[in-house]
């Protein structure tokens, strides 16, 4: 008992004992759950040692938070004030004046309260736009600068999720090494999207309000587009640490593998969308501030590795189906119990005791 036990603690660490065969995870699921116990500390020291790339990224989105936040508490509490003439310590009646100047400056308001009420709605709009296009342009380097980190997590996560072992830091790097070039190709694109599919959003969007229902077609394409890139993504930097292919070879498997595996991968991606989405309706719906730095700890503590060796796992059981029964000498199912295995024991018993 105290024997298997240690097998157990010590299992994945190189030059510590394996499980034995019966140990071994029979599904996917099974192998999943047992390599999250067994890398979980491990997955936060990653998180923590990777984390780092995307600190500039979290500073763009702390500011554009600020800023957000600042202004909507500008158009609640003049709100307030038009609506019930109140004030408060921080928003007094001088606070008041200066808001309802700049209204009258900016967008033409006058005295009475329902243009004031009219041109706050339109300084909410226009601001709320002004803050997410300034983040979306400062998100495009602070991406693309992640590719190759981004590479590296997907090399140890990939071994750590069949069960293969993998040195934290010399693998990490190795793999950051030898697969910058696409790494960085794949994220560039992947910082700019979000900005180029904004900019098309909002212009079939404001082309619709005056030509027609025929711009919401353009419109709704850019919404998929950006889905299918999402999802393709979810393969991109599995693959290119895994085989040897173009970067054009590795846009064109990843987009076939997303659509062929569409709910699936819509499945995954939306799961690990849960956090992020709690915290983003706590914010609107309830106001409480500190829900998005909950995220912040979450993500930079554990949740950005978590994720990866989420997706991981998942890309290993579709390359395991679709490419690697086509490879000659590529081992699949990779950290799974045989499938006849426990039959060949059991024939190789019976012919024993036979003799």
């Amino acid at each position: 008992m105290f024997g298997r036990m240690m097998n157990n603690y010590y299992y994945g660490k190189s030059g510590k004992g394996d499980y034995k065969k019966e140990d071994l995870p029979r599904n996917r699921r099974q192998l999943f759950w047992e390599m999250l116990r067994v890398r979980f500390s491990g997955l936060m020291r990653l998180n923590l040692m990777a984390i780092v790339v995307w600190i500039p990224l979290m500073i763009v989105v702390g500011r554009a938070f600020s800023m957000f936040v600042d202004m909507r508490t500008i158009y609640v509490n003049y709100g307030n004030y038009l609506a019930y003439g109140s004030t408060t310590e921080q928003f007094t009646e001088e606070s008041a004046a200066k808001v309802a100047a700049n209204l009258k400056k900016d967008y033409g308001a006058g005295d009475d309260t329902q243009s004031q009420a009219a041109a706050l709605i339109k300084f909410e709009q226009e601001n709320r736009e002004a803050i997410f296009f300034w983040m979306l342009q400062w998100m495009i380097p602070c991406i693309a600068i992640t590719g190759p980190v981004k590479a590296g997590l997907a090399y140890v996560t990939r071994n750590w999720a069949r069960d293969e072992h993998a040195f934290m830091w010399a693998d990490f790097k190795d793999a950051v090494k030898g697969n910058w070039k696409q790494a960085l190709g794949v994220s560039a694109i992947t910082g700019a999207l979000p900005f180029i599919l904004y900019v098309g959003y909002d212009f079939y969007g404001k082309q619709a309000e005056t030509g027609g229902l025929l711009f919401v077609v353009p419109q709704m394409m850019m919404v998929i587009l950006g889905a299918v890139w999402a999802m393709a993504a979810t393969f991109m930097y599995p693959m290119l640490v895994t085989y040897k292919v173009t970067f054009g070879q590795l846009i064109k498997n990843s987009l076939i593998l997303a659509l062929g595996r569409l709910p699936q991968t819509a499945g995954i991606r939306l799961v690990l969308l849960v956090p992020a989405v709690i915290a983003g309706a706590l914010f609107e719906f309830t106001g409480i501030a500190i829900s998005p730095l909950i995220l912040g700890i979450y993500y930079a503590l554990l949740g950005y590795a978590l994720s990866r060796f989420v997706m991981a796992s998942y890309t290993n059981a579709v390359f395991d189906r679709f490419i690697n029964p086509r490879l000659a000498g590529v081992k699949v199912n990779r950290g799974l119990a045989e499938p006849d295995e426990d039959d060949d024991e059991d024939e190789t018993a019976e012919e024993t005791r036979s003799e």
